[in-house]
Formats: structure tokens, sequence, C-alpha cells
């Protein structure tokens, strides 16, 4: 099988920080040499989590960051739990990075499964998919009206206008994660492109997969126009044993759970790695978002050294 012409390869942020302290001048090389290796995009994730073990920087904080050490990649997020931020603020910080960054914004959006995080933040669960989904139509609206005047359930808004918008039209990208049908069939219909969850192994993401696709037939939409995406663990290792417990040992470290790690991730050597590749792009994937698990600055070079290639050759 040869892979798809469209296959693009984007990278995750040295964001997370449960292993290691925070170290700009480390965090400012690895953002510059995604660039220069060609990595399509950069991305981080929302980490509202209150364990200290899960140790990470602020996702816009860290976009912002990255959008000015660099030219061309494109920045993401994958996802922004929308319902622990108010959308005005939250479209007024994107529409702001996507100005920065010259139109480099990929908006990444989900629900999130964690409903104890609420009461930290001030809020409520209740309602959290109405709240939701009400929050991206304001998001939207935001980033496209002008003399918005907006009646929800939630939020009313009487005619104000967010500038600058941003530069992207009509808006960013949108793509959503979530994992039940019902969140892949309104990726479809609200957004651009649907990212799966690294936590979830390939034959969950097969299920995801053609669960979209099938949404898509049924909306008369164009798959071209649409991305399918997965956030792959990986680590790359030609001891694979020790590539094994590295990864028990970071997965114990973010999810609190050893375990997880080798069920959901790709590790090995190069021609293994891109072997399980190969299954995840059989399984419907465009887009693939590396997250290294572990000498992470090394990681980055066999990536885009050994790994992509293999993979674009099977």
């Amino acid at each position: 099988m040869n892979a798809p012409s469209d296959l693009s390869f984007g990278v995750a942020a040295p964001q997370i920080h449960a292993q290691f302290p925070v170290d700009p001048a480390q965090i400012q090389s690895y953002i510059q040499r995604a660039e220069a290796l060609g990595f399509h995009s950069l991305w981080v994730q929302e980490q509202a989590g209150l364990r200290i073990s899960a140790g990470a920087l602020e996702g816009v904080s860290m976009l912002s960051y990255a959008a000015a050490l660099t030219r061309k990649v494109r920045l993401g997020a994958a996802v922004f739990l929308v319902n622990l931020r108010s959308p005005v603020q939250l479209a007024k910080s994107l529409a702001s990075l996507d100005q920065l960054s010259e139109g480099r914004l990929i908006a990444g959006v989900g629900l999130g499964a964690v409903t104890r995080l609420y009461e930290a933040y001030g809020l409520s669960p209740e309602r959290r998919l109405a709240r939701f989904i009400e929050a991206i139509t304001l998001i939207q609206k935001l980033w496209t009206e002008d003399d918005l005047t907006f009646d929800g359930q939630f939020w009313k808004i009487a005619g104000a206008s967010l500038l600058p918008k941003p530069v992207q039209k009509p808006h960013p990208p949108i793509w959503f994660g979530g994992h039940a049908p019902a969140a892949l069939r309104r990726a479809v219909k609200r957004g651009s492109g649907f990212i799966g969850a690294g936590s979830k192994p390939t034959a969950d993401f097969k299920t995801e997969a053609r669960t979209v696709l099938e949404a898509l037939a049924e909306g008369k939409k164009d798959p071209a126009e649409f991305t399918i995406g997965k956030r792959v663990y990986i680590g790359v290792d030609n001891d694979r044993e020790r590539a094994r417990r590295r990864i028990m040992e970071w997965s114990q470290a973010y999810y609190g759970n050893a375990e997880l790690g080798p069920r959901v991730s790709v590790f090995g050597g190069a021609d293994e790695c891109a072997e399980q590749l190969k299954e995840v792009v059989a399984a419907g994937a465009r887009f693939i978002l590396f997250n290294p698990m572990f000498d992470v600055r090394e990681q980055l070079e066999i990536l885009a050294g050994e790994v992509i290639p293999r993979t674009r050759a099977l």
C-alpha cells in the first residue's frame, strides 16, 4: 500500500512537563527545529486538570510563543475544552493568535469527559452538551459577523463586534475531538476535521473514522474537505522492551496508569513504528499527530528522518 498523497504529519509541542522541568531554551529549539524539519503543524492540548504530576504549560500561551518563533508551521490545539472557558474570551484569544501567526491556526475543540473539573472552575456540569454547542455557535458568529446580537440560553450579546477578526476566512478550521457516535456526527456537521485521541487504540480509531465517513456521505460532504486525524503516542527505540518500560513510566506520570501507554502507543524500531502507523492510515487517518513520550528532541529527528519516510513508502 502506498501512503495517500494527502497524508500529513504534525507533532506535539513540548508542553507537558510531567517528568522534567520547564526549559525555555529547549522549548524554543524544539519548536524551531520542528518547523525546519518540515512538520505540517505543531500542537498543544488543554491541560485544565489539577493533578500536579501532569504539569503542563497553558495552550494559548504556548501557541502564541510558537507563533513568534516560526513563520510557516501551522499551529493547532487538540483540543481546547470549550466549556471551561468563556466563548467570548476564547474567540478573542484565538482570533488574535490567527492574526499574529498570519493565518496558521487550527482550532481544535472538545466537550471533555472529566466533569469533576467543573466545580474547580465555578461551573456546573449540568446541560454541558447544550452549553458546548451554543459556545461553538457563538464563537463562529463572533468570527464572521459584525454588530452581532445573540440571544442564547447561556450567553446574550447585543450589538457587539469582535475585531480584528481571524485572518482565515470565513474562520480558522475547527477540528472536533470526541469518541461517541453523536460527537463524531457533530464534528462533521459543525467542523472541518476530527482528531482521534491518543488514549484510544487504533481499533477504536478505525470505528470512529468509519462513523465520520458515513456521516460525510449522509451529509453529501466531500471527504477531501474534511480532515480525519489521530494523535499517536510514539516511542522509537530499536530496543522494544526498553521503549515499553519508558512508555509505561510516561503513562504513569501523565495518566496515573502505567498499563495504558503500551496498549495505545506505537513503539519499537523505525520499521516497526512505520508498520504500526500503516494500520492507522489504513483505518482512515490522513493526518497523524505524533506525540513523543521520551527523548522528545531526539525523537523529533528520528520521526522526520526515519519514520515519516518509511511510512510514506509503505
